[in-house]
């Protein structure tokens, strides 16, 4: 982890009709760090992610990469700016074979590669998540994990300033989970910057190196795993007055 700031959130807020759903959230994120977005189901996480990437515009409020303002673009120039994500419900293309879907991500990141370039970095980064040698599988044929895997690829091909995960690890089995943590891990040892949205408190306590926690919409507490996981407010949040 660098002293390099490169994710600046502002005051973000976004209300739907009366409803506030996200709700003046402010946080940094240096170049580096694996950061968790925790809270109870509802308060807003996946929103909050969906204001980043594009997928919806905030209220008010702003998000900076390095400096250049993000809010208001359409998702695919923030892509192009170094953002990439998965999605909380597998997004991947049917029709198209798994080195299809990922070449897909490598077209539409910074560098806009040219397709022939893309099927090269497609296959590198699907040996990378484990998925060497069924590139040419559809993902109707795969496993759920392998269907991850992909989306993860996808992202991973755009070669992303910062990476976006939605419950990445959600519904894996006991095993399945160990393979997807030690694969976050790797990333993270090759310097990548990460903002994941989890539930997986196991996973949390060995990947991040710092939390934000969101409850019904507002910022609640930030801090290391130890310090939000023992913190008052956030067992109450979770488990409701009598356990805090």
């Amino acid at each position: 982890m660098s002293n390099h700031l490169l994710l600046s959130i502002a005051g973000l807020t976004k209300v739907f009709g009366g409803l506030v759903a996200v709700n003046q959230i402010s946080f940094d994120i240096q170049a580096g760090e694996v950061v968790g977005l925790l809270g109870p189901n509802g308060s807003g996480k996946t929103t909050l992610m969906n204001l980043i990437s594009g997928a919806l515009r905030p209220t008010q409020g702003s998000v900076t990469l390095e400096g250049r303002r993000l809010t208001g673009l359409p998702p695919h120039r923030i892509a192009a700016t170094g953002v990439a994500r998965t999605f909380q419900l597998v997004r991947v293309l049917p029709s198209l074979s798994a080195l299809e879907n990922v070449m897909v991500g490598a077209v539409f990141g910074p560098d806009q590669v040219s397709p022939g370039a893309a099927r090269a970095v497609a296959r590198s980064v699907l040996e990378r998540v484990g998925l060497g040698g069924r590139e040419h599988l559809h993902p109707a044929e795969m496993t759920y994990i392998d269907q991850k895997r992909i989306e993860l690829a996808r992202a991973l091909a755009a070669d992303p300033r910062i990476l976006l995960l939605d419950e990445w690890l959600a519904g894996l089995n006991p095993t399945e989970l160990q393979t997807g943590i030690e694969l976050i891990r790797s990333l993270q040892a090759e310097g990548r910057t990460v903002l994941m949205v989890e539930h997986v408190m196991d996973a949390i306590r060995s990947l991040c190196d710092r939390c934000v926690v969101m409850s019904a919409g507002s910022k609640l507490a930030e801090g290391t795993p130890a310090e939000v996981l023992a913190n008052p407010d956030v067992i109450r949040a979770y488990l409701g007055d009598d356990h805090a």
